[in-house]
This record gives structure tokens, C-alpha cells and sequence, in this order.
């Protein structure tokens, strides 16, 4: 029988770092573990975290890394010695038994400070590329989690473990088509295309797709558009004008719902989007952010494309034309959507949560 545990995790400023942070939080909960959960100031942490109450939760004041040249980087390293000393007085009362950082800059003061007070710590990295914040940090830990096995030439000196990346619990498993579709008003029978951009960068996703439209009219298909919190108006606008049947809105709370009503996805490339198009088991066309840190979206979609499971498409060389001939396409040869889908179940591991879980108690060396 396994013994308590308090864990901390820092997971805030994203929601690629939040949910899957949450995922491992939930899953050491049901094992009968105690977690806190180091976030940001920002409000998509706040907001998020307002349907877990059975989690402690501390912010720190960190905040992304500026140009060392910049005016703003003295403020960066005040705010990071802030939650460095905020961290190694939480361990004080706390005592956790291990630390996770899901990426970032929240999560570099943890670990660093669980490096100090000699606790084991280990940060995960869902991305194909890692990013600046975990290769300071990785220095740091004792083992490094990997969301992709491309990503294990980013840190040459650490030993790394391949686990996935975490899906949030509240996605479930998929749906029946129909009644899904139902739940957006369409049709449960005409094929279904989902788009959405993020929490970020959705509008050239949006743009794109607003000057595709004409062209998509005639297969028939109806869409589920996630816009972001800015185009929703001009999205629904658009798709009325040119007689097609969609649901628009900036976002949808039950996700579930919107990838079980797919038949194919238009999707940035981040990659707690990416980890559910694979639990979804989804085919994709992957539009990567384009000013994302060290091009590490380009990286996940290459990553996606080379394992047969999505069309990479970049949005500077990508005109309304292509997409909608690639949308057509796709939506109507159901065998290549097939074969995307298996190998998009294929790509990402399964499980995430609880091998990252198992590591954890692992270290805290629990029977």
C-alpha cells in the first residue's frame, strides 16, 4: 500500500503548461497524494484553476525571459529572485517530496530551489524542441520528461524519459459522432471541419480560412470554428455570406465535444493541441505559429507530418487556394483520413499522466 506524498508542480502561464500540469496534479490526487500547484499571476491560471479546489495553489510573480539588452530584463531577474525565495519558504512548511516543472519560466525558480534544499525535481518538456526556460532548467533536475522522442537532442548531457505529454482528465474519451455534432446544431451526417487557432495567433489561422470559404462551399462540409476572443463577429458573418454551415465561438469549454464532431482538424501546432489530436486520434492540417519561440511549433508539425499523421502547411507560403484544395481533398478520401488518424493515435505515447506520476513517486520512493 503507498504512502501520502505532497508533490508540487509548476505549471502556470500557459495553458500548453497548465492542463498538462493539471493532468499529473489529478492523477497523484486519485493515488491519494497531496499537490500544490505553482502558477502565474496571469488570469488563464486563474480561470482555469477556479473548477479545482481540491489543489492548493501559490502564484509566483515570474515572468518570460527578455533580451538581456532589454529594459525590461532587470525586472525579469527581481521577479525570478522573488519566486526563487517564495519557493524555498513554501518547502519549508510544505516538504514536498519531489518537484515538477512543466515548462516555462514559472517553473525555473522551483526547480532551482528544489535543487538548493537537495529534493528531487525533474521538468518536462512537451514541445520538439526545447525551449530556453527548460534547458536552463533541465541543469537543475535529475531527469528530464519528454512529450516527443525528437526532443532528446536538446538535452545531450541529461538522462531523459519519453512519457508524453498530459491530457487534461475533463477531455474524457470520444464521443459518439452524431450526438456530438448535435451538440453544435449541425448536421450528424455531413462531414466536419474543426478549425481553431489557440490561445494564441489565431488569426491568421481565421484569415486564411475567412478567404477559403468561397472555395469550400461546394463539397457540402460545415464547420466548427474556435476563433479566439477577437474574429468570432467576422467569422460568423463570413460563413453565412457565403451559404455555409458553421458554429463559431472564441472558445468551447467541453473540447470533447468539438473533436468528436471531426473529421478533420486546421490547428496550430502547440503541444497540448497536439497531444489531444493524438488522444483524439485525428488527422490534421497544422498551421504552426510563426513567431513561436525557436520555431519550436514548426518543429511539433514536422514531427506530426513525418509520422504520417497531418499536412504541414506554413502560413507565409500557404494562400486561401491551397488550404481549400487540401481541405477538399482530404475530407473527401475517408481511407487517407483513416490512415492519418491511426498514426496520429500512434505518435505521442499513451497514458502521459501516469508515467510522469510514476517517476514522481518513484523518486519520493514510495512502496
Amino acid at each position: 500500500m503507498s504512502v501520502s506524498k505532497q508533490f508540487v508542480i509548476a505549471c502556470g502561464g500557459t495553458g500548453g503548461h497548465l492542463f498538462p500540469g493539471l493532468a499529473v496534479a489529478e492523477t497523484l490526487h486519485e493515488r491519494g497524494h497531496e499537490v500544490l500547484l505553482l502558477v502565474s499571476e496571469k488570469e488563464i491560471d486563474t480561470v482555469a484553476l477556479q473548477a479545482h479546489g481540491e489543489f492548493r495553489r501559490e502564484k509566483l510573480p515570474s515572468i518570460g525571459m527578455p533580451s538581456i539588452l532589454s529594459p525590461a530584463f532587470p525586472r525579469f531577474l527581481k521577479r525570478g529572485w522573488e519566486s526563487f525565495s517564495t519557493c524555498r519558504q513554501l518547502y519549508g512548511r510544505y516538504l514536498p517530496a519531489a518537484v515538477l516543472g512543466m515548462g516555462g519560466f514559472t517553473s525555473a525558480a522551483p526547480l532551482l530551489a528544489a535543487r538548493q534544499k537537495k529534493i528531487p525535481c525533474f521538468v518536462h518538456e512537451s514541445n520538439a524542441i526545447a525551449g530556453r526556460a527548460n534547458k536552463l532548467s533541465a541543469r537543475w533536475t535529475d531527469k528530464v520528461l519528454l512529450g516527443l522522442e525528437d526532443c532528446e537532442s536538446s538535452f545531450p548531457e541529461r538522462e531523459c524519459i519519453v512519457t508524453g505529454t498530459p491530457v487534461r482528465r475533463d477531455l474524457g474519451t470520444p464521443l459518439d459522432k452524431g450526438a456530438a455534432r448535435a451538440a453544435f446544431g449541425l448536421d450528424p451526417d455531413r462531414p466536419t471541419l474543426l478549425v481553431m487557432g489557440g490561445s494564441q495567433g489565431a488569426s491568421g489561422i481565421n484569415q486564411l480560412l475567412f478567404r477559403s470559404a468561397p472555395m469550400l462551399r461546394e463539397i457540402g462540409l460545415q464547420i466548427i470554428h474556435l476563433t479566439g476572443d477577437r474574429d468570432d463577429n467576422l467569422a460568423a458573418i463570413n460563413y453565412q455570406r457565403e451559404g455555409i454551415s458553421a458554429t463559431v465561438s472564441p472558445f468551447h469549454h467541453r473540447m470533447e465535444e468539438a473533436y468528436s464532431a471531426a473529421d478533420l482538424v486546421v490547428s496550430r501546432a502547440g503541444a497540448a493541441s497536439l497531444s489531444e489530436l493524438s488522444h483524439f486520434s485525428l488527422p490534421s492540417i497544422l498551421i504552426p505559429f510563426p513567431f513561436a519561440a525557436d520555431l519550436h511549433q514548426h518543429r511539433n508539425a514536422e514531427a506530426f507530418r513525418d509520422a504520417g499523421a497531418a499536412e504541414f502547411l506554413e502560413e507565409k507560403n500557404t494562400d486561401p487556394e491551397a488550404l481549400a484544395l487540401l481541405i477538399k481533398n482530404l475530407l473527401s478520401d475517408e481511407r487517407r483520413r483513416e490512415r492519418m488518424a491511426l498514426s496520429a493515435a500512434k505518435v505521442l505515447p499513451r497514458g502521459a499522466a501516469g508515467r510522469v506520476a510514476d517517476v514522481l513517486e518513484a523518486a519520493a520512493l514510495i512502496p
